[in-house]
């Protein structure tokens, strides 16, 4: 690998000083040419012809408009556009008047799609959806709402993704109470309670960077119908085959002074409520460390299946979790969010594993039964201070885990019990402070955490007889881990704006100790003692850097440049009391990253990135003693520390235009990679694997293909979106000592249709159709197509009450029963007061008690069938307030 390869961006662009904004008031008219007034004419206002929309209006019933500017041009464009008529566009000065806009009629028909009521506002980079426009009369929480709204796709996980990029906050009322675990407020605000949804693009969220950083990233606001608002849900319900139960008590207050989100949920019906607090929050540049934890150790599992928790998960799960945010002045909040899990899940099912080598195939049969508990506490005090011309946010995290697992493996040929104990706990400080100092903003982070960890896997019968016992069976394996790691990162530096131009150096240095020790022990509590599997690592890895970044906006905002240069001094040292050689690597990086974005007109832009990064290897890839991971899973790394050089190409396209709701997206990405460790597989008759690195340079490339559209009907009340794209891997790897390229090839096309039919019914359809392709070099060894087609549909007999016929589907083309159905049927009747849903469904009518999944995975393929949740009927009451 060359470490010495130099990646060079150059930039250079000139523009005017930013000067200050005064607010204007545009008034008028519109007629057509006989002087008749004319009503619904779209009327926009921007810098020039080419720039984003700055405001717009929809004529009256007299054809009056009244617009609001805010900007620092002498000169405005405004635009015109009414159905049948010759668009008019004409230069303007920037200041307040009234203007008479007469329209000629036109031959042709007109490109833009007039709205005639403002479901969809713009005002800068702010997008305000109107949520009575497309709320639906089954809606009941706002996230039923999110998921129409084009350009917005809210994914299985909860996740919201806005031009097919994670939003970066979700505030309401412009607080940020939930900290990333939005999904809480999203599956339990009531609808009634919102009047819009903003979409707050290229989002900035310290002030005092407002103007000196500008992001490329989006965020969400919701926006209440009242000043104080007290909503929620609470839902209570029971069922039966077996007997079924669920709770959910969730209230909700919103004030000017305080926001408050509380909620209880319980529930055996297969409802996996802990994705409720996962936190989705994008850690900011100098925040990269995190108390994630880490499984050293596993048991086998069974693949779940790729649809909703509700159709196979044998669980009993409660959550509890409070999160409060107290605004204490102006600009500065206080936040508590804490929560606690805990979750008993039992996991049926067989899986057949097929691994193709360059010279053989090896098949393993598995017959699985796991029961998993969760036990997890987790909390976060934040103190945030964000103003105008400061910024400070301190938060203190922890995390705790205690969790275990216990199993059973049926094979032809054994049967295997795992028992695995697998404890965590983390705390971290994050601390980032910004001040204005003279002309220059001053800035310091800090970021120290602690993590530590015991775990213990037992295995009975023991495995890897000819490494253990001489070839002859024995009764137990037992893999302790124990590890713990200690973390801080500080820096400081300053921000100088420099005309259009944004300088922002910063110094700083970081230090990682790491240990980990394992031990192995047989039958009776013997050690073994062979230092090859014998792990009494500490690791370090310290740091000192120079981050600099220079960023650029024009004045007509359609240039958004940024660049950084980051150089890093990275030292590692990696001991082993074991064994008497010794690792260590010193390396000078320098990884710079060019990011450019073009507004094309007020509805297109483009932007493009090129970087250049390093990686370097963690302790999960450097212990010399062998790990057993899992019952059949031996592992060790006994090379070099691993060094990997990426260099990453992005392209993207946009199309967003509120007035016709309409969005378009479409990106490639284009990564090569080169390592100098090779990963060496050795797979035996019953599937049990030898992983070790080898030192050997080696290289794979990755392209990556996207693209999406949503387009929201008005008349038809529907809004319909479909996404698609194309990876295409190559990379080296050893398989039982031969070299062999493996390419793998994937293919996902996915739609939705949210649509209101008539009064009486409702229609909502989704799918999905994907194909992967894995083999080596020119030669497939395997192809597997996958479809998935759901639809829902809702009658209403009368206004207060509906039916629903639901019904779902799923192909696989390499399982021997590839063809799965199920059938839901629900009913239910809405209470005016106090305003209730009583709510009877019948879950998998056609009692389809297994699910066969398959897929492949560079070189093998599995195949799994999963034991699913019997029919059953549940009736519910909620509250949605």
């Amino acid at each position: 690998m060359n470490n010495s390869k130099q990646f060079f961006l150059f930039l250079i662009l000139i523009f005017v000083v930013f000067t200050g904004y005064s607010q204007k008031e545009i008034t008028g008219q519109v007629f057509d040419h006989q002087n008749e007034k004319l009503s619904g004419a779209t009327v926009l206002i921007s810098k020039d012809s080419v720039s984003s929309i700055l405001a717009y209006a929809i004529s009256d019933v007299d054809g009056k408009f009244k617009i609001a500017v805010e900007t620092d041009r002498d000169s405005l464009f405004l635009k015109v556009s009414y159905l049948g008529f010759e668009t008019f566009k004409k230069t303007i000065g920037n200041e307040a008047q009234a203007l008479n806009v007469k329209l000629s009629p036109s031959s042709q028909s007109l490109k833009e799609v007039l709205v005639k009521s403002e479901i969809i506002q713009q005002r800068g980079d702010t997008l305000s959806f109107s949520v009575a426009a497309f709320k639906g009369k089954n809606d009941r929480v706002i996230a039923d709402v999110l998921k129409k709204l084009p350009g917005i796709d809210i994914r299985p996980n909860g996740q919201i993704y806005y031009k097919n990029e994670p939003i970066q906050n979700y505030y309401i009322e412009g607080l940020n109470l939930l900290e990333g675990r939005y999904s809480l407020a999203n599956n339990n605000l009531s609808v009634e309670a919102v009047s819009k949804v903003e979409i707050l693009e290229n989002h900035q969220p310290v002030k005092v960077l407002d103007s000196l950083e500008f992001s490329e990233r989006s965020s969400i606001n919701i926006k209440l119908k009242k000043d104080v608002t007290l909503s929620g849900t609470a839902t209570a319900g029971m069922g039966a085959a077996p007997l079924l139960w669920k709770t959910n008590v969730t209230p909700m207050i919103f004030t000017k002074k305080r926001q408050a989100i509380v909620t209880y949920q319980s529930n055996n019906t297969g409802n996996d409520v802990s994705g409720e607090i996962r936190n989705f929050s994008i850690k900011h540049s100098g925040s990269e460390f995190d108390i994630d934890k880490t499984d050293w150790l596993s048991i086998q599992n069974v693949s779940e299946p790729p649809f909703r928790a509700e159709r196979w998960l044998d669980n009993n799960i409660h959550l509890g979790s409070l999160n409060i945010l107290q605004h204490i002045k102006e600009d500065l909040d206080l936040k508590l969010n804490i929560s606690y899990l805990n979750d008993y899940q039992q996991q049926d099912g067989s899986t057949q594993t097929r691994y193709f080598t360059p010279t053989d195939t090896i098949d393993v049969i598995e017959n699985t039964n796991n029961a998993i508990f969760v036990s997890k506490l987790e909390g976060q005090l934040t103190f945030e201070n964000n103003a105008d011309k400061n910024y400070l946010k301190n938060q203190l995290e922890f995390n705790g885990f205690w969790n275990a697992n216990r199993g059973f493996i049926d094979r032809p040929d054994a049967q295997i019990k795992q028992q695995l104990d697998n404890p965590f706990f983390g705390i971290k400080n994050d601390l980032r402070l910004l001040r204005t100092l003279g002309k220059q903003l001053i800035t310091f982070d800090s970021n120290t955490g602690f993590t530590a960890t015991n775990q213990d896997l037992l295995v009975q019968p023991g495995q890897f007889e000819a490494i253990f016992n001489d070839g002859d069976p024995y009764g137990e394996i037992r893999q302790l881990v124990s590890s713990k790691k200690i973390y801080t990162d500080n820096s400081a530096g300053f921000t100088k704006a420099l005309g259009k131009f944004t300088l922002s150096p910063k110094f700083g240095f970081s230090i990682q100790n790491q240990q980990l020790d394992t031990d192995i022990f047989l039958e009776n509590g013997e050690e073994v003692l062979d230092s090859d599997f014998k792990n009494r690592n500490q690791f370090v890895e310290s740091s000192v850097y120079f981050k600099n970044a220079v960023s650029f906006e024009s004045k007509d905002e359609t240039w958004n440049l940024s660049l950084s240069t980051p150089l890093e001094f990275k030292s590692f040292r990696l001991e082993d009391e074991n064994f008497e050689e010794q690792r260590g690597l010193d390396r000078l990086v320098f990884e710079p990253y060019f990011y450019v974005k073009k507004k094309l007109s007020a509805f297109w832009d483009a932007n493009a990135s090129a970087g250049l990064s390093y990686d370097f290897g963690k302790l999960q890839q450097l212990y010399y003693g062998f790990l057993l991971n899992g019952y059949r899973n031996l592992n060790r790394y006994n090379a070099p520390i691993s060094e990997e050089t990426q260099q990453n190409y992005s392209g993207g396209l946009n199309y967003r235009n509120p007035l016709k709701q309409l969005f378009l997206d479409a990106s490639y990405s284009y990564n090569f990679t080169e390592n100098n460790l090779l990963y060496s597989s050795n797979i035996g008759e019953n599937g049990r694997t030898i992983l070790e690195a080898v030192a050997r340079d080696n290289s794979f490339d990755n392209h990556s293909f996207s693209a999406g559209g949503s387009k929201y009907f008005r008349k038809l009340k529907t809004t319909f979106k479909l996404n698609t794209s194309y990876n295409l891997l190559k990379r080296q790897q050893l398989l039982n000592n031969t070299m062999a390229e493996v390419k793998t090839r994937s293919f996902t096309l996915r739609g939705s249709v949210d649509a209101e039919i008539s009064s009486w019914l409702i229609a909502n359809y989704s799918g999905t159709s994907s194909t992967y392709t894995s083999g080596f070099g020119e030669r497939d060894f395997q192809q597997i197509e996958t479809q998935q087609h759901m639809i829902d549909l809702y009658f209403y007999p009368k206004e207060n009450q509906y039916l629903s016929v639901s019904g779902e589907y799923y192909e696989n083309s390499l399982s021997e029963n590839g063809d799965n159905y199920f059938v839901n049927l629900g009913y239910q009747f809405t209470f005016s007061k106090p305003k209730m849903d009583l709510n009877i469904n019948w879950q998998n009518i056609l009692n389809t008690d297994a699910f066969t999944k398959a897929y492949n995975n560079q070189y093998y393929y599995v195949q799994s069938s999963y034991r699913l949740r019997p029919s059953q009927v549940l009736a519910t009451l909620k509250f949605t307030f």
